[in-house]
């Protein structure tokens, strides 16, 4: 059965799941620590969470999240940007960091003798950045070189204008994770600092470790590393719980059947090809749906053997890329389908996608698609678990976003337990949420 994760008890240390040695324990100054044993492994996999994102920003900080994020690498009291560079790169191991619109992730991965100094590196980063102004000043330029770079890919713009579209291009969830250049020109390091100081609190830390890892050896080195840090850890403090505000789209949606009604929101770009993107509104990320619909992207655009890529490039030869896709966020989602294909063809394309999932909701999927989707499902987890990277992940997500852990095996079984019925259910919600298409490619 799931697991609920204690947010009220201070002392709180459980072992969540002693098959796969998953143990998690609250401690001082709230600070949560989730560890996978792996024995088989010699690395280990480390991250460190702060459940702020780009949508917890104050739209004149729009990009502050992942400014910050940048110039954690760029000097400590203790280290320069060199020592932090060196001191993964001296034992074959790697680091980096993660900004999403939910979460900010610091992580390295290494050898088990390792460990020691990567949790030293990353939580000196956490701690006691300098934050110094001829940093931001250099760092603003790399963080509007890689804002050019997406600008200069047909597929981020188009996602990106697609995503701002169906969630609200003047929410803070639509907003782009790195903000624009505008707002990135004009953040100075205090508003910077004042992002740091607001929410890298322990009370606002996750650490997870997968691998050849001791979980009281982890908790000692990371307090030890917090303290040296100066974070005050006071025995009983209790996590901070991340709650948000609901959040809704305003936009209309129409019926599948005339998706070539839906206005397109036309971007040129000097490419060959059209970039399309149509969907709308999806699932949460807490929904008791998301299983059902993992399983219908898997069979409508999830691979080789998919509706969408057998319909639409192999019998017909319109695309050489075309897939489906979602997102989900604690309180909102959104679904669609993406194509690239020569501009005489777009119309044709945009039908097909449309046909493709209504065809879905109105006739419902095949037995055989519905095994095959589970093993792809299946196969895929499997993988993952070879991972310690993956599975590190996944921990960070089982608390950051659900609150209760589920073991592998109890979510594949329920994987296992969804039915046509329930996929063909989900389509038909789903084909009525159309509202977006955006085109990104030549001028007409």
């Amino acid at each position: 059965m799931p697991v609920d994760l204690a947010f009220d008890d201070p002392t709180s240390d459980v072992m969540l799941d002693a098959a796969a040695g998953v143990r998690r324990s609250i401690l001082p100054g709230g600070v949560r620590l989730l560890t996978q044993a792996d024995r088989t492994v010699r690395s280990a996999t480390l991250g460190l969470w702060l459940p702020v994102g780009s949508r917890d920003e104050r739209p004149e900080h729009a990009g502050s999240t992942h400014v910050l994020e940048h110039l954690l690498f760029k000097g400590t009291h203790r280290r320069s940007a060199l020592d932090i560079a060196s001191a993964f790169d001296e034992v074959g191991g790697e680091s980096n960091a993660v900004t999403a619109k939910e979460h900010t992730l610091y992580y390295g991965r290494v050898r088990s003798a390792d460990v020691p100094m990567a949790i030293d590196v990353l939580t000196d980063m956490i701690t006691s950045s300098l934050l110094e102004e001829e940093a931001l000043a250099t760092e603003r330029e790399v963080i509007l070189e890689e804002l050019a770079m997406a600008e200069d890919d047909p597929q981020d713009v188009g996602y990106e204008t697609f995503l701002a579209d169906v969630l609200g291009p003047d929410t803070s969830i639509g907003r782009p994770v790195g903000g624009t250049a505008a707002s990135v020109q004009a953040l100075t390091i205090q508003d910077v600092r004042e992002h740091w100081a607001e929410h890298y609190r322990p009370e606002n830390l996750l650490v997870t470790a997968v691998g050849d890892v001791d979980h009281a050896e982890i908790a000692q080195l990371v307090l030890a590393g917090l303290r040296r840090g100066g974070w005050e850890l006071a025995e009983g403090a209790l996590p901070q719980r991340h709650e948000r505000r609901a959040h809704s789209s305003e936009a209309a949606a129409t019926s599948a059947l005339d998706v070539a009604g839906i206005a397109p929101h036309r971007l040129e770009r000097p490419s060959e090809q059209n970039h399309i993107y149509l969907g709308g509104a999806g699932i949460t990320a807490l929904s008791e749906q998301r299983h059902t619909l993992s399983t219908l992207m898997s069979i409508l655009g999830g691979g080789m053997s998919s509706r969408l890529f057998q319909n639409v490039r192999e019998q017909r030869g319109l695309a050489y890329s075309v897939y489906s896709f979602s997102a989900a966020y604690r309180d909102a989602g959104l679904f669609g389908m993406y194509a690239a294909c020569r501009p005489s063809r777009t119309e044709q394309v945009v039908e097909l996608l449309g046909q493709e999932l209504a065809e879905m909701a109105r006739t419902g999927v095949s037995e055989q698609e519905l095994s095959r989707a589970k093993g792809q499902i299946n196969g895929s987890f499997a993988l993952g678990l070879e991972d310690t990277s993956s599975r590190m992940g996944r921990l960070g997500t089982v608390e950051l976003v659900h609150g209760r852990y589920t073991s592998i095996d109890e979510t594949l079984a329920r994987y296992a337990r969804v039915r046509a019925v329930d996929i063909q259910q989900l389509a038909e919600q789903l084909a009525t949420s159309f509202s977006t298409r955006v085109d990104v490619g030549p001028a007409a």
